[in-house]
């Protein structure tokens, strides 16, 4: 297959943005990532909101990640990937026409951000982020940032045509033509990629969004994860986009670790 490298900015309508993880132990899963990244992080304090912990590059780099607790026993604990809009509120509509469903209505995030919270036809759910007049810069990109993201679901067609009609995304060519993944792209740039869900899944698991960190040695990187506590899930292996592997964090959330291929790597 053709390389092809992660978006590296979130500033396009339809690109990452941000992850956010909802966590059902908010000091489990922010000693993880931290010790697994070398992350530092700061608690923003909203009022209406629970605090909200910033994961950041370093003790006063620009945020990465967010880490907020569950809202109730009835969400599970998962990474929600955030993708960036001109119009949260018209997002809303678009959505719903497409098929999609609004989970969390349109919401100001003091002055930093609107954001809104839907799931897709197959049930997998994601975010939207509109800027707001003090948004603070986001690190997408960069190592041990979030560089990918990739839907895992059962109709990998019907999630071209949501996700084309929501945010004008439309297939990458692939060399080898693989009917069970694919990759989408706004104009010329790589935003995501999809996996069929095949019969070895249970019937009843949801479609699901999965974040991919950047990291210097996949390898490496999964052991320590598993030091910290993480469970494998995909042991290392090779892709064009470069070694990646999938796991699950000690609170059962699944993320990806990739070591991007490319001479400027």
């Amino acid at each position: 297959m053709s390389q092809a490298r992660p978006v590296m900015s979130y500033d396009v309508h339809g690109t990452q943005s941000w992850v956010d993880l909802a966590s059902p132990d908010s000091e489990v899963s922010k000693a993880f990532y931290c010790g697994l990244f070398g992350w530092d992080s700061y608690t923003l304090a909203f009022s209406g909101f629970s605090d909200y912990e910033i994961l950041t590059e370093g003790a006063s780099g620009p945020g990465i990640a967010g880490v907020q607790a569950l809202a109730d026993d009835t969400e599970s604990p998962s990474w929600t990937c955030v993708f960036r809009v001109d119009d949260v509120d018209a997002c809303v509509g678009t959505v719903e026409a497409a098929g999609g469903r609004c989970r969390v209505d349109p919401t100001d995030v003091a002055q930093m951000a609107r954001i809104a919270q839907f799931a897709d036809p197959q049930g997998a759910e994601f975010g939207v982020w509109q800027p707001g007049p003090s948004g603070e810069t986001t690190v997408i990109g960069d190592r041990s940032a979030a560089c990918f993201v990739e839907l895992a679901c059962r109709d990998l067609a019907e999630a071209g045509r949501f996700y084309g009609r929501v945010f004008g995304w439309s297939v990458m060519d692939a060399d080898d033509g693989h009917p069970a993944w694919t990759r989408w792209k706004v104009g010329d740039q790589l935003v995501a990629g999809g996996v069929a869900m095949d019969d070895s899944r249970p019937a009843d698991r949801p479609s699901q969004w999965t974040p991919y960190f950047d990291v210097p040695d996949c390898d490496a990187a999964t052991g320590r994860a598993v030091e910290l506590g993480a469970r494998v899930r995909v042991p290392p292996a090779d892709i064009d986009l470069g070694r990646f592997s999938i796991m699950t964090d000690p609170t059962g959330v699944r993320f990806a670790l990739i070591a991007l291929a490319g001479p400027d790597r």
